[in-house]
């Protein structure tokens, strides 16, 4: 390789570096080691951004979607930018044979390396969403790439930390103990999945030709990152309004007769995969509704749900999946929400 060439490769790789580094330190590490200590000293890390102090969620309405949308908007903007400039970057800065060689394999070893690279990132479903576009434009397996964008919820350390000091360790257990096997095991469910289908995602097909230059891979980067913006933002704000306007619907008013059946648990394991919240705003919407009397087992089931997917990141990767991938994922999420709602009724959490 030309000595320039290898200059202008060792070039982008600072880059992405640098911007990985110093973005998720501004965005997600230094808020959130504040954070921890607040939810150490007062158990708690704000309102639930899904009712706020109400038992309900407003009636749906032009103004509930509006005040959704903004409120959510708020707490994730930084984040998506960053996952945008992320998403694009992977696609400009970085080698597709260092991406093929690390996460396309088949077996296993990408799909543990693709959940182990989730871990700093702590991201929500949607902001993660970008990253995993230009992962699979790159060629990452699908397992890798799905463990990567369940990893950043169920993995995500903070969270973990925030459940132990709001709910209780005991939930942390719960969500880790559940989240393992999600994050990986759908990850090799992944490449199960996909091994023998035939057909390439129109998203996926070869990339252009590596730039050389530190002008063209700029220039790559800025085109590959409006692209993608005006790709995805749309229809993303779009079912955000629709799902903010619509939540009282998705969530019944909670008060202590709903307790803990079969029915509330299934029924909130499907509201959580299809609605989207911040990164950790499962954490004050179950602290919420378990002070108004919800039962451990919806509870269990929403800790599960809420982060990993949604309405909205499944819309923004469903052109680097095969839709039936996608329709697997968003069932086997809805499964384990079951699952951690019989757990938590049988071990009665509260």
């Amino acid at each position: 390789m030309p000595a320039a060439s290898q200059s202008s490769r060792h070039m982008r790789w600072f880059i992405f570096v640098l911007l990985a580094v110093a973005g998720l330190f501004y965005v997600k590490w230094y808020p959130y080691y504040g954070r921890a200590f607040v939810a150490a000293s007062s158990h708690s890390i704000g309102h639930s951004i899904l009712m706020g102090d109400q038992a309900s969620a407003p009636a749906p309405s032009w103004s509930a979607a509006l005040g959704y949308a903004l409120a959510y908007g708020n707490a994730i903007w930084k984040a998506m930018v960053l996952g945008l400039l992320l998403g694009s970057g992977v696609q400009a800065l970085l080698p597709v044979n260092w991406v093929q060689r690390v996460l396309g394999g088949r077996g296993f070893g990408s799909v543990m390396a693709g959940g182990l690279f989730a871990l700093p990132g702590m991201m929500c479903t949607c902001c993660a969403a970008p990253v995993v576009v230009g992962l699979r434009k790159h060629q990452a397996s699908p397992g890798a790439s799905v463990a990567f964008w369940l990893g950043n919820t169920m993995l995500n350390p903070a969270t973990l930390i925030f459940t132990g000091f709001v709910l209780g360790w005991n939930w942390t257990l719960l969500r880790v103990l559940l989240s393992v096997p999600m994050v990986f095991g759908l990850g090799y469910l992944a490449n199960r999945m996909t091994t023998s289908s035939p057909r390439v995602p129109t998203e996926l097909l070869p990339t252009e030709p590596e730039p050389r230059s530190l002008a063209e891979v700029g220039k790559r980067w800025a085109q590959i990152f409006v692209r993608m913006t005006v790709r995805l933002i749309p229809e993303y704000v779009v079912i955000v309004l629709l799902l903010g306007a619509v939540r009282a619907w998705m969530f019944p008013h909670i008060g202590p007769a709903m307790g803990d059946p079969w029915f509330w648990i299934v029924a909130l394991s499907l509201a959580g995969m299809l609605f989207v919240i911040p990164t950790a705003g499962e954490v004050p919407i179950v602290q919420a509704m378990l002070a108004l009397g919800l039962g451990g087992g919806p509870a269990a089931a929403l800790l599960m749900t809420l982060p990993p997917v949604s309405l909205p990141s499944l819309a923004m990767l469903w052109r680097s999946f095969p839709a039936r991938l996608l329709v697997a994922i968003a069932a086997a999420v809805v499964g384990f929400g079951v699952l951690a709602g019989a757990l938590a009724s049988l071990l009665g959490l509260h």
